[in-house]
């Protein structure tokens, strides 16, 4: 290699760090793949909030649904990789490949991993007026009526469709599924009715439990959630081992810059160990993410892997 053809090769690779570091230098979009008021749209918009401050550019949310999810996922895969389109999405990101058969994207080729934002359990909601008190109650009547109580979703795919189904698996009852748009409706039919239960996600939950609109059977963590004390968990109900957390994660698209890509984690990371983001999403049942690219990586292969072989216990096949 001569010198001048040496000496750009070496000014190019000194200039890799520096453009990572001084990113983002315009504005970022963050694609959020659930509707306003959805557990990903609470908790995307919160860190977008805190990015932009960290920042000192806009972080736009926009919120792209349907499909479970792959809407949105579709928009940011097809992206260009300069790290300005960014993806928000709950773990229905790695059960739709067990779900779709001929989805627009590869979950696992199409994205770049990026950083694990939070995670929380969910809480199985009923109107008041069902008469229901705990659990045991639904499932009572749920086995004493198979097929005809109606269950809820935000949509096929997502992570309280999810949850349903390991509750299925778990309990051994048979509930008609209906998916949703988001949660803010399905929370809306539940209160109202329409439909007997949700798996609601609990920052979204609180308002309409805490105001007494919607009653609490059980959260799907292995324990109980300090925000809502006095709810059992699954498993203290005579299900032991159910668990069953919904998680929000942040993407780009494959073959994004790894400097591009590390700034990223390292700058989520950061802000999501700030006293006041964190505060403010423990308050919304959310336990922080802290996970680096590597780790993620890991994560999300095994989620896959782990989604699919429960949905084809429960008898869902890709379609």
């Amino acid at each position: 290699m001569g010198f001048r053809k040496l000496l750009v090769a070496l000014l190019a690779l000194a200039a890799m760090p520096a453009f990572a570091q001084n990113y983002p230098t315009k504005p970022v979009r963050l694609v959020i793949s659930f509707t306003p008021g959805s557990s990903t749209d609470i908790i995307g918009r919160v860190v977008a909030a805190k990015l932009q401050e960290m920042w000192g550019q806009p972080v736009v949310a926009e919120n792209r649904v349907g499909a479970g999810g792959t809407v949105g996922s579709a928009v940011v895969a097809k992206a260009d990789p300069d790290g300005y389109t960014l993806l928000a999405n709950s773990s229905a990101h790695v059960a739709n490949p067990g779900i779709y058969a001929n989805m627009p994207y590869d979950t696992l080729k199409d994205f770049a991993n990026l950083a694990l934002l939070g995670g929380g359990p969910n809480v199985l909601i009923v109107s008041p007026e069902a008469g229901w008190k705990s659990l045991r109650d639904f499932i009572d009547v749920a086995k004493a009526s198979p097929g005809k109580l109606n269950f809820s979703s935000a949509g096929i795919g997502s992570g309280t469709h999810f949850n349903l189904e390991k509750l299925k698996i778990a309990t051994g009852i048979d509930v008609t599924h209906i998916p949703y748009k988001g949660t803010p409706e399905a929370i809306a039919d539940t209160i109202a009715g329409r439909v007997c239960c949700y798996w609601a996600p609990l920052n979204a939950a609180l308002p309409h439990v805490n105001g007494g609109k919607a009653l609490a059977l059980a959260v799907s963590s292995a324990q109980r959630s300090p925000l809502l004390p006095n709810v059992p968990a699954v498993a203290e109900q005579g299900y032991a081992g159910f668990d069953y957390t919904l998680w929000v994660g942040l993407w780009g698209p494959a073959k994004l810059p790894a400097d591009i890509a590390g700034k990223i984690n390292k700058d989520v990371n950061t802000a999501l160990a700030s006293p006041d983001l964190r505060g403010r999403l423990e308050k919304l049942g959310t336990v922080p993410g802290n996970l680096t690219i590597p780790q993620f990586n890991d994560f999300v292969r095994k989620e896959v892997d782990e989604t699919k072989n429960i949905l084809q216990a429960a008898g869902i096949k890709p379609q």
